[in-house]
């Protein structure tokens, strides 16, 4: 029984992940910036995926790894990593985590569109009801009246938004490159071979922005660095491994749906670790978009 449920159960355990990871970031970014972030949960997660590849598989680096295994997965680090997280924890410090993550609901529908275009995979009615549904329940959400009443206004910075959104494009491509590369391979080991890469492009990022001063006065705030410890296992560690693992072992659709009840999982969370305020039309708002993300892919 619980062989042939590995794959739910690996995304309910990865959307749990998604639920920690994203408000431990979001602390720590808005103490010491989203670059410096990024750069350090690389490390961590470079490590900790190296330390149970070592256990698990005897080798502490994917030396095992072919060409193409490489090839796709370096490709897929940048886009998903780099481009996507770079924008993405922007976003949590620009909008918050919350907001960000329900965003992020948008990667299954773009991944949709993606597969129509590239790999030349049908759209039925019902994916189309699927992506629609989706879009509506995050509308709900940042769309708000005006003062007037007459117009509609985005109830959080455009900027913030954006950053989610482009988040989402840079995982959802990601992903797809993922599943390109990783086929039958260890999907522990294939995350390390993404964190390699991020590694690489962020350490470009950091020289091309001068960040490296502020990265090194990170190590000296203590409640930063708990934060993207804590952050770091659940999201690039955990969270994705999970989440490559889900992918094989059940349909991708049905990972993505169950991973993305995390869309609701923080809201709570968000309301006693920050104080929000979280209204109704907000909850409704995320269990429509997991509905949508359900009807998409099931």
């Amino acid at each position: 029984m619980f062989h042939s449920n590995i794959g739910e159960l690996a995304a309910l355990a990865s959307a749990l992940c998604c639920t920690v990871s994203p408000i431990a970031f979001e602390t720590a970014g808005k103490k010491v910036g989203s670059l410096s972030v990024n750069y350090l949960k690389l490390i961590f997660a470079f490590v900790f995926t190296g330390l149970y590849t070592l256990v698990n598989r005897g080798m502490f680096l994917p030396l095992d790894a072919s060409l193409t295994n490489w090839t796709w997965l370096f490709v897929s680090g940048i886009i998903g990593f780099v481009i996507g997280d770079l924008f993405l924890f922007q976003a949590y410090i620009e909008i918050g985590s919350r907001l960000s993550t329900l965003i992020m609901a948008t990667v299954p529908p773009i991944s949709a569109i993606a597969g129509y275009f590239i790999l030349g995979e049908r759209l039925s009615s019902r994916d189309l009801l699927g992506m629609l549904i989706t879009l509506a329940g995050i509308a709900l959400v940042i769309l708000v009246k005006g003062s007037d009443e007459k117009k509609i206004k985005l109830s959080h910075p455009l900027k913030g938004l954006i950053y989610a959104l482009i988040g989402a494009f840079g995982q959802a491509f990601g992903l797809i490159c993922s599943k390109f590369g990783m086929g039958n391979y260890d999907p522990f080991a294939a995350t390390q071979i993404r964190v390699i890469s991020a590694f690489v492009g962020f350490t470009i990022v950091i020289t091309i922005a001068k960040g490296w001063k502020n990265l090194f006065s990170t190590f000296k705030d203590a409640s930063a660095m708990k934060s993207i410890t804590i952050g770091s296992i659940f999201g690039p560690f955990l969270g994705v491994a999970l989440s490559l693992l889900s992918v094989q072992y059940t349909a991708t659709g049905i990972a993505s749906t169950i991973s993305s009840i995390s869309r609701i999982l923080i809201i709570p969370a968000s309301m006693v670790i920050f104080k929000e305020k979280v209204s109704a039309k907000e909850v409704i708002g995320a269990l429509i978009t997991i509905l949508g993300v359900g009807i998409l892919f099931l």
